[in-house]
């Protein structure tokens, strides 16, 4: 009996051993893809839209660490050699933990407005072309007139790995059609990484157009946060890390990182999709998206009612 007790009571300490070295090899593997990826934004002056509004202002200046509401801008970006590309995909998620619950909208990449720093109009996806992550999110709080808190830049081509590293992803298709080699039947589909591209990717066989892309690349992305805040997914830490690694820039720091997984993520129980109404225009014989000042206003004040820290 003693000795079956020292083999057991061996195993258990071996075990935890184990369990400890590989707890912390995951903490330095995190802390440095987290290192890795981090890219600050350059420092600006507030909009004024900003400073004149209290609200907006402890908005602009959210404490993860406190548990309070943020922003993020995602980026996916369309990279090319010699050439920094533009932003294939805009979306904007609100957090706000209080009400469990995470706000999400793509911004139409085609919609005109004036580009920050520049003074010119034109499609709000050319600001990162001119110039790059301040550009964008400049121009997008300038045209929401609401704050960025923080921003996730993916390119497109490792999104795929990502998706992949994450085991794919399931999705509702409700409209049948072939894209890029790819057949993608109505119903229920399970996607690898490069059908979830091309499957995000389709436009001009949707009735709808870009609003149609925009909600498939809205469910992507909604079942990737899925994904990546289920437990289970410790166990693809390793593959999912190299992918992001090479993937991915963020102005989201490695404590912010830890806190959001820690504190936040237990709370993230749904995920509610809107749309940003508006219709399609030639000026100059370039199409657009042009969205009325109405409109701009009904989502500015969306966000706000999902940032109220007093609800």
């Amino acid at each position: 009996m003693k000795k079956w007790l020292k083999i057991t009571a061996g195993a258990l300490v071996s075990l935890t051993v184990l369990a400890c070295g590989y707890g912390v090899y995951v903490y330095q593997s995190v802390k440095a893809t987290a290192e890795q990826i981090y890219e600050q934004r350059e420092p600006s002056s507030h909009p004024a839209f900003i400073t004149a509004d209290p609200i907006l202002q402890e908005i602009q200046t959210a404490d993860i660490d406190r548990r309070e509401p943020f922003t993020v801008l995602v980026l996916g970006v369309d990279e090319r050699p010699n050439d920094r590309g533009r932003s294939d995909a805009m979306i904007m998620l609100s957090v706000n933990p209080s009400k469990q619950s995470i706000l999400m909208f793509n911004i139409p990449r085609d919609t005109r407005t004036v580009i920050a720093d520049r003074g010119t109009e034109d499609k709000i996806n050319h600001a990162y072309a001119f110039g790059g992550i301040q550009m964008s999110v400049r121009t997008v709080e300038e045209w929401l007139r609401f704050p960025v808190n923080y921003y996730v830049k993916v390119n497109m081509e490792g999104f795929a790995n990502i998706i992949d590293a994450l085991g794919g992803v399931d999705i509702d298709n409700a409209l049948a059609f072939d894209y890029e080699g790819h057949h993608f039947a109505k119903g229920r589909l399970h996607l690898n990484g490069r059908e979830a591209l091309a499957f995000s990717r389709m436009r001009y066989e949707d009735p709808r157009g870009d609003l149609g892309r925009n909600s498939r690349q809205r469910q992507i992305v909604k079942e990737v946060l899925n994904s990546a805040l289920d437990v289970s997914t410790v166990f693809k830490l390793e593959a999912l890390l190299k992918e992001v690694g090479s993937s991915v820039k963020t102005d989201v720091r490695f404590d912010e990182m830890k806190t959001f997984v820690t504190d936040y993520r237990q709370d993230m129980k749904t995920i509610k999709q809107i749309e940003i109404q508006g219709g399609g225009q030639k000026i100059g014989g370039v199409w657009y998206y042009q969205v009325s000042e109405k409109e701009r206003q009904r989502i500015h004040q969306l966000l706000k009612e999902h940032m109220d820290r007093n609800e």
